[in-house]
């Protein structure tokens, strides 16, 4: 297989996530100031996308109430550096069931089931950019717990999406996820020049070792553009593997706490050891203004409140 190195590479920044990962770092920002803070920073350090959720403010835990993500959005736009905005629209889909032998009723702490329109309600007022469409169901990590996405629920919101003109990343933890989205192009509930995140190594997806890492890849149509991830201490190595196979690049707190061994990264010090890979590696990295032309996107101003 000939290398099909990427030239001209995106650096998304994964900036705070859902984890439970508030209180083991310091970095992780919770408050939205400090998700914009943190974001901005991001940007200056090269990162092109800012990918953002919303935590409760005093305890870190994840939200996703709509006047958090509105404050998240008002910082990012009213500040001196330009940035794309990407919003997660994954929230509202946490199942987490009782023991294996009394799984019904459900367990209150930690679900968190929402309605199509009810999930979207902070796109539709904050009009980002991006935002991200998780294109499946999953068995995520915890004993318990299932990341929700019906196909129903897929095709409602990725309609959304594309009415309101904001793009979706698709976030593909492992090939069938893959294979809906291409039914979803498809169908034209999504436009044909789709925007795939690979979402490696997240327990119980797609492993990231590089055979399946590789078959992801071949899975994604050569019209479309996409970017890759992995977790923990991989999450560098693969700046390299996704600029290597074709593709763009994430990193951030999101996925990974650490910078080295025993010393806990912030997100522009991320960013800033990504856009050193990618450039040692010879390629360029683009800026906002430049990925907005290469994906089609438009740059709007959230909802009057």
């Amino acid at each position: 297989m000939p290398l099909a190195m990427n030239r001209e590479v995106f650096i998304t920044c994964a900036v705070t996530g859902s984890g439970s990962t508030q209180d083991r770092s310091p970095h992780v920002p919770r408050s939205p100031k400090q998700i914009a803070d943190s974001a901005i920073e991001a940007a200056k350090a090269g990162a092109a996308v800012v990918h953002c959720h919303v935590r409760d403010p005093e305890t870190g835990k994840p939200r996703r109430d709509v006047h958090l993500y509105r404050e998240v959005t008002e910082r990012i736009r009213e500040a001196d550096v330009d940035v794309v905005l990407n919003l997660t629209a994954g929230m509202g889909g946490d199942m987490v069931f009782g023991s294996p032998e009394a799984p019904l009723p459900l367990n209150e702490k930690g679900t968190d089931m929402g309605g199509a329109t009810n999930r979207m309600e902070h796109v539709r007022q904050c009009l980002p950019e991006i935002c991200t469409l998780d294109c499946g169901t999953m068995n995520f990590a915890e004993a318990d717990y299932v990341m929700t996405n019906t196909p129903g629920m897929l095709r409602a919101m990725g309609g959304m999406m594309t009415a309101l003109g904001v793009k979706p990343e698709i976030e593909a933890f492992d090939t069938g996820h893959l294979w809906f989205a291409k039914q979803l192009v498809e169908e034209q509930v999504l436009k044909p020049d789709a925007l795939v995140q690979l979402c490696m190594g997240v327990p119980w997806g797609a492993p990231d070792d590089l055979n399946t890492f590789m078959a992801m890849v071949n899975n994604v149509p050569s019209t479309w553009n996409w970017s890759a991830f992995s977790i923990g201490r991989n999450q560098m190595a693969y700046v390299a593997a996704a600029v290597l196979a074709g593709g763009n690049v994430r990193v951030g707190l999101e996925d990974n706490l650490w910078l080295d061994k025993g010393v806990l990264a912030t997100n522009a010090q991320l960013v800033e050891r990504a856009v050193s890979v990618v450039s040692n590696l010879g390629a360029r990295v683009l800026g906002p203004e430049e990925v907005r032309k290469k994906l089609n996107l438009t740059k709007r101003a959230p909802l009057a409140a």
